[in-house]
């Protein structure tokens, strides 16, 4: 028998299921295929929200597509992913983990094949919108599956494979997107960043249903629809303006929807405390936002992405457009960078415990110092030499001394009961963070860069810093995390 629980009562109800083996039972290697099942889906998800960054050019030459329209291609996906993944954890509790993954990774594989056979700009904002939803459908499922699998020492390293992969995966979207423009198999160009998931999303479908644990705890879970509407609302009227308002000239609505977007924030929040007033479940509990550091950690992972993912989306559009690189040379000089941040990543455990609390400040005031540097090294339209590569990995060092030590540490303190919630809260801050990022300092590059070389790199250096000076305000929320 397995059990429909309340996550705010003890009280158990029977209904009939298959019974449980419990983790231990797995074995060995069945727990390692199901962690690399579930976390090439991750990777998967985490992959698209930066593979398209190279694609960049190649899509505006082929679809004609608007500055705001590469925008919405970039962030369209990350949107979706972001507002639905707490509901997806919710659905996850409810349903099944194993049957939610399925049913996620099966609509993101379907999106994907119709993202490589978009027509037009309209079509393929649209598809990548449904690749979002299958995101946020598959990935909260992964981080209850590795509390529910894994205990004890196997639990963190687990845990830490997997912020390395969040982390790393979009570096890794940047050298695999250069790799397969160029590769242009059958004349596919930018296509192919979309298609490669197809086969790839087929294995796992046949794969997930044999290898992913048949029976969880299923907790009767509730949705909080009205939350989510708003909290959409709120998201479209921060990030559209954003996107769009600097080609548009900041239209007058552009201005009446960042200003709605506050409203529609504070209503979010009463929405949420009514919901849990009257017993329901509202998106953010109050529960799960008590855990330990949670807030300061989702608040300073929500600044650290949205630099990391500004910071990509920039680099992208000026090794492209500015310095006339191909996709595979601009991919391959990213390759540093993706080294560096998942050997660091791996392996910050092995550093002493008593430098834990203030490695994470210290990794990040060094993100901060290397991009300001290499904006600046590139500001007066030089080509990326071995100086910048050697920031590049440098920089790699301090984000992976940073991100995934602050995921892993807040996760491990996080009660399995809330392990759904609390995982879809933080994921939820990065990929908002990705897209206010991309959002805010695409804007603010695209709008310097003017029409000359030289004032594209000058616009390069202008938004490093301000890249650099926010990466220091998650530093500084990190060392009174650590507190």
């Amino acid at each position: 028998m397995t059990q429909i629980l309340s996550p705010d009562s003890a009280t158990a109800q029977p209904v009939a299921a298959p019974p449980a083996a419990p983790p231990a039972a797995h074995g060995a290697r069945r727990t390692l295929a199901i962690l690399i099942v579930i976390l090439t889906g991750q990777f998967m998800a985490v992959l698209d929200a930066a593979i398209v960054n190279v694609a960049i050019p190649s899509i505006r030459g082929s679809l004609h597509t608007s500055g705001a329209a590469l925008q919405l291609i970039v962030a369209g996906y990350v949107i979706a992913y972001a507002v639905l993944l707490v509901t997806g954890a919710r659905l996850g509790d409810r349903f099944g983990q194993r049957r939610m993954f399925i049913a996620g990774l099966a609509l993101f594989t379907l999106a994907s094949l119709v993202c490589g056979l978009a027509w037009n700009e309209a079509s393929l904002i649209v598809f990548r919108f449904a690749q979002g939803v299958g995101a946020a459908a598959m990935v909260p499922q992964i981080m209850t599956i590795i509390q529910r699998t894994f205990t004890g020492n196997a639990r963190a390293k687990a845990l830490s494979v997997y912020s390395a992969i969040i982390s790393g995966g979009m570096v890794a979207g940047q050298v695999l997107g250069g790799l397969i423009v160029s590769a242009d198999l059958w004349g596919s160009s930018w296509r192919g960043v979309f298609l490669v998931n197809v086969p790839i999303g087929v294995v796992l479908l046949v794969l997930a249903p044999r290898i992913l644990p048949t029976a969880t705890e299923r907790f009767d879970r509730k949705l909080d629809l009205a939350g989510l509407t708003v909290l959409t609302a709120a998201v479209l009227a921060l990030v559209l303006p954003l996107v769009l308002g600097r080609e548009l000239g900041w239209p007058m609505w552009a201005w009446i929807s960042l200003g709605a977007c506050v409203v529609a924030f504070a209503a979010f929040v009463g929405i949420e405390r009514a919901v849990a007033a009257r017993g329901g479940e509202p998106l953010f509990s109050h529960r799960v936002l008590a855990a330990p550091g949670l807030l300061l950690a989702a608040a300073t992972l929500f600044v650290i992405m949205a630099t990391f993912g500004g910071w990509m989306f920039v680099m992208a559009i000026h090794l492209q457009s500015t310095l006339g690189y191909s996709a595979l040379h601009a991919g391959l000089l990213f390759i540093p960078m993706g080294v560096t941040f998942a050997v660091t990543g791996l392996n910050w455990e092995r550093i002493p415990d008593r430098y834990h609390a203030t490695m994470i400040p210290f990794g990040l005031v060094l993100a901060a110092a290397t991009m300001v540097a290499v904006g600046a090294l590139l500001r007066n339209g030089a080509d990326v030499g071995p100086l910048v590569l050697t920031l590049l990995g440098v920089c790699g060092v301090g984000n992976g001394l940073a991100f995934s030590p602050l995921m892993t540490r807040t996760l491990a303190k996080v009660p399995m009961s809330l392990a759904a919630d609390a995982s879809g809260i933080l994921v939820t801050n990065v990929q908002l963070g990705i897209v206010v990022g991309i959002a805010s300092f695409g804007s603010l590059f695209l709008g310097l860069a003017g029409t000359t070389t030289l004032s594209a790199s000058h616009a390069l250096g202008g938004t490093a810093i301000a890249e650099g000076v926010t990466v220091l305000v998650a530093a500084g929320l990190s060392a009174r995390a650590a507190r």
